[in-house]
C-alpha cells in the first residue's frame, strides 16, 4: 500500500510503516533543519519542503494512506494548552482538507495526551466529527496508547486516531500491548563507555563520535528540572524522551536524585561526575531508531528536537501492522462476498 506523510519530522512514524511492509512515496515537512536527515535517511521517498497550508490537494500523490503527526505544542500540558485556537493547532484542519480530497482506504494522525485535557473537550469533538465526516466519511477509532507497551523502552504517551474509509465496512481496532518490557539495560547499556560530551555552545562533535550522534548536551540543569527526579535505573523504562535537549534524561548510571523538599532535589555527593544527560544517540535508541539511521545537525539541540519530536519506531510499526492486517482481512472478505454473489446471481440466470 503506497502511503504519504504529513508533518513528517524525521521520519520515525514513516519508517515503521516501512517496516511494515509500507511504501511512503511522499512526505511532507516544513522546518528546513530536518530536510537533510529526513532525505538522506529516506532516499526512496519524495520530499514536499512547503507548509501545508500552501499545498493544494491536487498535487498531493493518490495513495491507500495518510499519516502524520500535526505539530503538538499547542496541545502540550507543558505548552501554551491553547489547542484549536493556537494556529499550529489549526493546521489539523489542513490535514483534514487533503484526506477529504484524496479519500484514501485509512488515515492515521498522532498527538500529544494533553489533547485530552477537559479545556479541549469541544476542539475535541469538532474534530473527531471532522473525522468522520471527511469525503464518504471514516469509521473513527480513538485511544491514548503509551509506547512502553509496545517494545518501546520509555514511558510516552500519545493519542492515536485512525480513520477506515466507510466502505471497508469495519471499524479498526488498536493492537493488544506486548507482555514484556524493553529496559534501558537491554536498550542503551552497550553504549555507555563510548560516549562523548558535545563542543563548547553544544556544538556537534561528530568527528569523534565512534557511533553516529552518540555524544551528550552539556551546560548547567535549572531549577526546574531539579525539581523532580530525573533518573529511571537501568531495569526500567525511560521518561518520556523530550524535544529539548536541556531537559533529557540522566543517564541510568547515575543513582537517583536525593530529595531535599517539594520541589527540589539534588545529585548525590560524591556521584556528581555520574549525572549527564542521555546522548542523543541514547535518545535515538529508546526511540527505537536503529544505530543506521544518522541525524544531521550542526548544533546539538537540533538533534535532540527530531528525536523528541518523533513517533517511536516500534510503536508506529505495531501501528502499521495492525492497520495492514485489518485491511487485508477485510478486503478478502469483500472479495469473498462478491464473489458468492457472483456466483449466485448465475445460478439464477
Amino acid at each position: 500500500m503506497k502511503l504519504v506523510s504529513f508533518f513528517a519530522g524525521a521520519g520515525g512514524l514513516d519508517l515503521g510503516f516501512q517496516k511494515a511492509g509500507f511504501d511512503v512515496i511522499w512526505a511532507n515537512e516544513y522546518d528546513k533543519d530536518i530536510w537533510e536527515t529526513y532525505e538522506k535517511n529516506h532516499s526512496k521517498t519524495t520530499l514536499d519542503k512547503r507548509s501545508i497550508v500552501d499545498i493544494p490537494a491536487d498535487e498531493v500523490p493518490e495513495c491507500d494512506g495518510i499519516i502524520g503527526g500535526p505539530p503538538c505544542q499547542s496541545w502540550s500540558e507543558a505548552g501554551s494548552k491553547r489547542g484549536i485556537n493556537d494556529k499550529r493547532g489549526q493546521l489539523f484542519f489542513d490535514f483534514i482538507r487533503i484526506l477529504e480530497a484524496k479519500q484514501p482506504k485509512f488515515f492515521l494522525a498522532e498527538n500529544v495526551s494533553g489533547m485530552l485535557l477537559g479545556r479541549h473537550s469541544e476542539a475535541l469533538k469538532s474534530i473527531k466529527e471532522m473525522f468522520q465526516n471527511a469525503g464518504v466519511g471514516y469509521e473513527l477509532s480513538f485511544q491514548m496508547l503509551n509506547a512502553s507497551d509496545f517494545n518501546v523502552p520509555q514511558d510516552r504517551k500519545r493519542v492515536f486516531f485512525v480513520g477506515i474509509r466507510k466502505d471497508l465496512n469495519f471499524k479498526y481496532q488498536f493492537p493488544n500491548p506486548s507482555k514484556k518490557k524493553i529496559t534501558l539495560e537491554q536498550a542503551i547499556l552497550n553504549l555507555k563507555n563510548s560516549v562523548v560530551p558535545a563542543k563548547e555552545g553544544n556544538r556537534t562533535n561528530k568527528e569523534n563520535c565512534k557511533i553516529p550522534n552518540h555524544e551528550y548536551m552539556i551546560g548547567g540543569f535549572s531549577s526546574m528540572f531539579m525539581s523532580r527526579n530525573r533518573v529511571r535505573t537501568w531495569d526500567e523504562q525511560s521518561f518520556t524522551i523530550q524535544a529539548g535537549g536541556r531537559h533529557a534524561p540522566i543517564h541510568p548510571q547515575a543513582p537517583k536524585m536525593k530529595f531535599i523538599e517539594q520541589n527540589v532535589r539534588e545529585f548525590v555527593k560524591g556521584k556528581e561526575d555520574l549525572y549527564r544527560r542521555l546522548s542523543v544517540r541514547e535518545c535515538a535508541r529508546i526511540q527505537t531508531f536503529p544505530d543506521s539511521f544518522v541525524f544531521h545537525y550542526n548544533h546539538i539541540a537540533a538533534g535532540y528536537k527530531m528525536i523528541g519530536n518523533a513517533v517511536p519506531v516500534n510503536l508506529a510499526r505495531h501501528m502499521a501492522l495492525s492497520i495492514k492486517t485489518q485491511i487485508e482481512n477485510a478486503e478478502k472478505q469483500t472479495s469473498k462476498t462478491r464473489k458468492k454473489q457472483l456466483e449466485l446471481e448465475n445460478t439464477l440466470s
